[in-house]
Formats: C-alpha cells, sequence, structure tokens
C-alpha cells in the first residue's frame, strides 16, 4: 500500500472514529495538517466516493462475517453431485 492509500485511509478512519462524514474535502484537509504532502487530491475523491453513505464502523466489525456460507454451499453442491453420480450408476446396472 503506498503512503498516499494509508493517508487516506487513515483520514478516513479518523473521520469516522469521531461521526464526521467522509468527504474529499475533509479527508485533503486531515492529510494536509499531517504534513503529508505526496498524495494527490484523487485519492480523497476515491475514497470518499467508496465509503458514500456506508458506516465504516460497521464495515470494520463485519469484515470476517459470512465466510461461512460459501464454504457450505462448495460442500452441499459436491455431495449433491456425488449423490446423482451414485444414482446414475445404480440406474445402469439396472437397466444392463
Amino acid at each position: 500500500m503506498s503512503t498516499a492509500e494509508l493517508a487516506t485511509s487513515y483520514a478516513a478512519l479518523i473521520l469516522a472514529d469521531d461521526g464526521v462524514e467522509i468527504t474529499a474535502d475533509k479527508l485533503t484537509t486531515l492529510i494536509k495538517a499531517a504534513n503529508i504532502v505526496d498524495v494527490e487530491p484523487i485519492w480523497a475523491s476515491l475514497f470518499a466516493k467508496a465509503l458514500e453513505g456506508k458506516d465504516v464502523k460497521d464495515l470494520l466489525l463485519n469484515v470476517g462475517s459470512g465466510g461461512g456460507a460459501p464454504a457450505a454451499a462448495a460442500a452441499g453442491g459436491v455431495a449433491a453431485s456425488g449423490g446423482a453420480a451414485e444414482e446414475a450408476k445404480a440406474e445402469e446396472k439396472e437397466e444392463g
């Protein structure tokens, strides 16, 4: 991660922690106050648009939730396809 991305991320976290709306102007103000000079304004705009209308604290608290569902679905799919293969073999034996 570059210095620009880190600086903008930390600025967004500071604003979220204070309960302040995250905007490009507020991100830029915090970055300049921290004397970080090599951050292009596009980073503030990108982060502000990406986080618009989102609760950053909620995003952080739910980082790992919901990860088990795809694995369970994949395991169920394997079991179902295995069962179908066994049924097809049983039908072939009955016919032959």
